[in-house]
């Protein structure tokens, strides 16, 4: 039932359709329009007005025509030249009819007269380049008999038009308006189905269509007439060369100025004149087929109606018709869909075309042989309806996929246009293997045509030993060297990085080879730098599994001491002091952890001011100034100008201040200096902190920054092994720069930033 309701559903939309062209179609056709305001009526009174102009009205002039004539120099010399040189005419003649003259079976008595003849010819070879005057009276006369030519072959012609149909059936009475002469045929005060006179109310006189140009053909002769509102016409007369050969002497056409005059009257077809003509049966087809078009826009809109209705009670049946979940259509390529479609709509579109131009025939030969047209409106229906049905499912199931993202992916196009950007991912190596293609094809081309015709062969072994054989040798080279690249990449691959990947010459292997070259390093760098990471995770776990254990495990101890009854105030007076000592210790070690992994992960505002880094210095000196001078250290301060701005949070940039002086005075060798210096450098300005370690110096400088890093291994000091972390990450913070330079025991911190005017 579904099914039978969706077969219905799509013969209703081809009607809509239907209709709609045949509307979109004819509708100026016929619409407000009677037969005599048809166009078809239209055009067979202009083709009238051209005939009776032409043919009755006005005659061709021959002897004006002849005496128009004029011969230029460009046609005198193309006719002289026209078969060559005077010396390549002579030649050609001499030797026609040389080969005349060896002919034994001539007499004496014909051979002469050849010999005369060919003379004659020769004469007048010479006398057409030797007097112009001669040339161009032969021009002259080849003009005139064309001219006389023309002129036959216009009477005929004016003779057939008197003859015809089309002729009797119209009644005109007009007079020129130069001469007076009067033209007549039959009474136009008669009842009429159309009736002009002239002139109109825009004083139009006749002829009215003969405006622009038009060409007019028979028998070989062309007429190109351009017209005007003047009372004279240029024309052109010419003949194709093909009709006669000694017409192609002539180097274009022949000009004439012929008299164009106007006519006033009456023009006007009788009802009577219908009868059994032509244009009866012209006017009977418009009615019919007006009658039809009508029928088929009615009919449209009875349609549409009923679609309208089917779609809002939801009753189309057209889900029938989409493809079953497992079906194979549901597999198809959306774009191979999406091309039948198209092509299935095109092809629908010019098949309504051509029923709407087989109705109109149809309409037009009604019974006079019209059953041929009939039976080819049959055909083309029994074709454009199954193609319209195929088409239109087609459509259901492409909206019914259109937004499977699966089936676009899968799509046709999609694959082979992945294919071909893979293939010209490289576009030196996508251009060699298409030349290579193409070069691979057309030798077997060539072969095969060589094997046909074997006088191929000639060209084809060159071919074959200068391009096909350099062209396979460069490709079994490319693919050897190729093989080896891979072989070598697939020990790559297996951990074997002890061999260099073979580079040879510049082709793109060999840039590959290079790039393969590359990864290798690389892979060794970075599996130097994982095992520096683990071997540097190892040492972090160790270093915060010590730094905590150790004030840990004394709080442990000293905790347990405490619960000792027996314990003296003393005693229980130092015990808590040393719980509160590495107490201390214990939380400055977890906040510094903390700072320097908010620092690390950028989860850190800054509250940049500008800040006077001279005395933020100056400050930092002052706190730690007495414990440089107890850990008998000598500071030396250089502050080269002052003051020396930035753009920093103050309170982060102290930080990092205290913490290189800090670092100073924990790892400085008793009784040496320690430099500390500001200055600013062109834009930026330093922070120098130069020192003498106090231990060895053997491990790479890059590591101090690492947390918990010390250059005391064996951790004897109280730092937290967390400083030269949190200052580097402050300084990445502020976009600034921190370097750190060992040279023997001399350890040199430079932190620089940018100044602020």
């Amino acid at each position: 039932m579904k099914k039978g309701r969706g077969a219905l559903t799509l013969l209703l939309i081809f009607w809509t359709i239907f209709a709609l062209f045949s509307f979109l179609e004819n509708a100026n056709r016929i619409i407000g329009k009677s037969f005599v305001t048809s166009d078809e009526f239209e055009w067979e009174v202009n083709s009238y007005y051209r005939d009776l102009y032409e043919n009755v009205l006005i005659t061709f002039d021959t002897e004006m025509a002849k005496k128009q004539i004029k011969v230029s120099k460009e046609e005198i010399r193309h006719y002289r030249n026209y078969y060559g040189s005077l010396e390549e005419q002579v030649e050609n003649i001499v030797s026609q009819y040389d080969y005349r003259l060896q002919d034994e079976g001539l007499s004496d008595e014909v051979k002469e007269v050849v010999k005369q003849e060919r003379d004659r010819k020769i004469e007048e070879i010479k006398k057409n380049f030797a007097d112009e005057a001669h040339v161009e009276a032969k021009i002259r006369l080849l003009k005139e008999q064309i001219i006389d030519n023309y002129a036959e072959e216009k009477e005929r012609v004016r003779r057939n038009f008197l003859a015809s149909s089309n002729y009797k059936m119209f009644s005109y009475d007009l007079v020129n308006i130069d001469t007076g002469q009067r033209f007549l045929y039959n009474s136009t005060d008669v009842p009429a189905i159309f009736f002009e006179k002239f002139p109109d109310g825009d004083e139009n006189y006749f002829p009215p269509v003969l405006t622009g140009s038009y060409e007019y053909t028979s028998g070989g002769w062309t007429e190109e007439v351009n017209s005007s509102t003047s009372t004279r016409m240029d024309t052109e007369i010419y003949m194709d060369g093909a009709f006669e050969e000694s017409f192609a002497l002539l180097d274009g056409s022949i000009p004439i100025t012929l008299e164009q005059p106007k006519f006033t009257g009456t023009i006007a077809l009788p009802k009577a004149a219908l009868k059994n003509t032509e244009l009866k049966r012209n006017y009977e087809g418009f009615e019919t087929f007006k009658t039809l078009t009508y029928f088929i826009w009615v009919t449209g809109v009875i349609t549409l109606l009923l679609l309208i209705f089917l779609i809002r009670s939801k009753k189309t049946g057209l889900q029938s018709l989409l493809p079953k979940e497992k079906s194979s259509f549901r597999q198809l390529p959306i774009d191979s869909l999406l091309i039948l479609v198209l092509v299935g709509g095109l092809f629908s579109i010019k098949m309504i075309e051509m029923i709407l131009s087989t109705l109109y025939q149809v309409s037009y030969s009604m019974g006079n042989g019209g059953i041929a047209f009939v039976i080819d409106l049959v055909m083309i229906l029994a074709i454009a309806v199954p193609m319209f049905t195929v088409t239109f499912i087609g459509a259901i199931w492409l909206m019914d996929g259109i937004r499977d993202v699966e089936r676009w992916k899968n799509a046709m196009f999609f694959h082979i246009w992945q294919a071909g950007q893979d293939v010209f991912l490289n576009r030196s190596i996508g251009i060699q293997v298409f030349a290579m293609l193409i070069i691979f094809f057309l030798a077997g081309i060539g072969f095969a045509g060589a094997m046909v015709q074997t006088e191929l062969f000639v060209i084809y072994i060159p071919l074959f030993l200068f391009v096909l054989i350099p062209t396979l040798y460069i490709f079994l080279r490319r693919m050897g060297y190729l093989n080896r690249v891979m072989k070598q990449t697939e020990d790559m691959a297996e951990g074997r990085l002890t061999s260099d990947v073979e580079v040879t010459g510049k082709s793109p292997i060999a840039e590959h080879a290079k790039n393969l070259n590359k990864l290798r390093d690389g892979v060794r760098t970075s599996m130097t730098e994982q095992a520096k990471s683990e071997r540097l995770k190892t040492e972090l776990i160790t270093n915060v599994s010590h730094d905590l254990r150790t004030p840990l495990t004394s709080i442990i101890t000293y905790t347990d001491l405490l619960k000792k009854p027996d314990l003296s105030e003393e005693e229980r007076s130092k015990y808590i002091d040393i719980l509160d000592k590495k107490s201390a210790r214990l939380k400055t070690l977890i906040e510094d952890l903390f700072d320097v992994s908010k620092m690390a992960s950028g989860n850190v505002e800054l509250l940049k001011q500008r800040v006077d880094l001279a005395q933020l210095l100056q400050q930092a000196i002052g706190e730690h100034e007495e414990a440089f001078v107890t850990a008998n250290l000598d500071m030396r301060i250089n502050i080269e100008s002052q003051p020396i701005f930035a753009y920093v949070d103050g309170q982060k940039w102290w930080r990092i201040i205290d913490n290189l002086i800090v670092n100073a005075q924990k790892y400085s060798l008793e009784g040496t200096r320690v430099y500390i210096t500001l200055k600013q450098q062109g834009a930026e300005a330093e922070l120098i902190v130069k020192n003498v370690a106090k231990y060895e110096l053997a491990e790479n400088v890059e590591e101090l920054t690492e947390r918990f890093k010390r250059a005391d291994t064996s951790r004897h000091t109280e730092g937290s092994g967390l400083g030269l972390a949190i200052a580097q990450s402050i300084v990445d913070l502020h976009g600034a720069r921190m370097k750190i330079e060992v040279d023997g025991d001399l350890f040199k911190v430079t932190v620089a930033v940018q100044v602020a005017y």
